[in-house]
């Protein structure tokens, strides 16, 4: 079983929970530790775990990663209204090569996925997402990532692979289960043109950072169509995130916060990643602001409205609107609200891609199908359909 190498949560933190408040988190949920070993999994909904990997990130320096001080500061909150059993595990420890590391976090998520727990990572460099996304590979079926990030990573996918070109060696290598990828928050000039103009040519959705900070509702149908959301801190701003990135320009806490939540929410979301913290001086702002992002999801989680199967659910709403020479099905959630606009499925014999034929959108989305715009997301995806 491969949850035989996790390493349990230190006993400094076991320390520092027990004068806590009996409501506090660090109280409500159940800990891997030394003396009671792993807790039993049954019921439960989300499984906390830290991997201590960064050797693959560039320019990293330091050799080792302590999230102690994350614990401590997510342990002392309180949780909201919750029905949600939640789970810390302990961490993964770099193994002797990456691969290595790679291996267990693999084994470890996809062990999770199958009991249907929903793994919230903290981790050192973010081409431990290949691992996340890997993890997904005992389902044999098409996965969407979402990755919150400043930068695409798309990088050079026939050298190394580095936190800079994970996303490429997910696109090239097989088996082939990656449908959709999309970006939240992107910089231009952080991003080559030559990997805006690939985005554009594989029908992948890119928000730029100014797009979600004027209205961060964007990001809600992107989040409800992920199976897997990855977030870069490198996303922040330096007021935000003082010491972990020097960028000016970038989210601020709220808006991360806000972010963390929609994935939550997600009915699909089945995994959620946060990566590339560091250990720095002034690291309990940061610890604290990646405790809150935590909670945020879980919060998010408690509130999900199950509307998966949307069109076979009572009190939804369908309308066709005539555009050109389609005809694009709408669907309207009337307890939530929300809407989605169905993709044409082209019978090619590929299963993987059954799952993709309804895409979350937006009203406004519908609106201008009303007035003969096609939305650009739904043809990207038709156009995946059709390769």
């Amino acid at each position: 079983m491969s949850f035989e190498f996790l390493v349990p949560v230190s006993d400094l933190v076991i320390q520092y929970v027990e004068p806590l408040s009996d409501y506090a988190l660090g109280k409500q949920i159940r800990i891997h530790t030394h003396d009671d070993g792993i807790p039993n999994l049954e019921k439960t909904d989300i499984a906390i775990l830290g991997i201590q990997e960064n050797r693959n990130g560039v320019n990293v320096l330091e050799e080792g990663l302590d999230f102690t001080s994350i614990r401590k500061a997510f342990y002392a909150l309180y949780p909201g209204n919750w029905n949600t059993n939640i789970v810390d595990l302990g961490d993964i420890i770099a193994g002797n090569e990456v691969s290595d590391t790679y291996y267990l976090v693999q084994e470890v998520l996809s062990t999770l996925l199958v009991k249907n727990i929903i793994p919230v990572i903290i981790g050192g460099s973010q081409d431990l997402v290949y691992a996340q996304y890997r993890a997904f590979d005992v389902f044999e079926r098409m996965v969407n990532l979402v990755n919150v990030d400043s930068r695409f990573d798309l990088g050079n996918s026939s050298q190394p692979i580095t936190n800079t070109s994970f996303v490429g060696k997910i696109i090239v290598e097989q088996p082939y289960n990656l449908f959709n990828y999309s970006n939240i928050g992107y910089q231009t000039y952080f991003n080559p043109q030559d990997e805006i103009d690939l985005i554009e040519k594989l029908y992948f959705d890119a928000c730029r950072l100014g797009e979600v900070i004027a209205d961060v509702t964007v990001v809600e149908p992107i989040m409800r169509d992920a199976d897997i959301v990855s977030v870069d801190l490198g996303v922040m701003n330096a007021t935000s995130l003082s010491g972990y990135t020097a960028s000016p320009n970038g989210f601020d806490g709220r808006e991360i916060c806000a972010i963390s939540r929609y994935a939550g929410i997600s009915d699909k979301v089945k995994s959620f990643g946060i990566y590339e913290f560091k250990n720095f001086e002034n690291e309990a702002a940061a610890s604290l602001l990646i405790a809150q992002m935590i909670w945020y999801f879980v919060e998010g989680v408690n509130y999900r409205s199950n509307e998966i199967d949307i069109k076979n659910l009572k009190n939804t709403l369908h309308y066709n609107v005539p555009v050109e020479e389609e005809i694009l099905s709408f669907y309207r959630s009337v307890m939530t609200g929300r809407w989605w606009i169905e993709i044409p499925f082209i019978s090619s014999g590929n299963n993987k891609l059954k799952r993709h034929t309804l895409l979350p959108c937006t009203y406004t989305d519908y609106e201008r199908a009303c007035n003969q715009e096609i939305p650009e997301r739904w043809y990207k995806a038709k156009q995946k359909n059709e390769v």
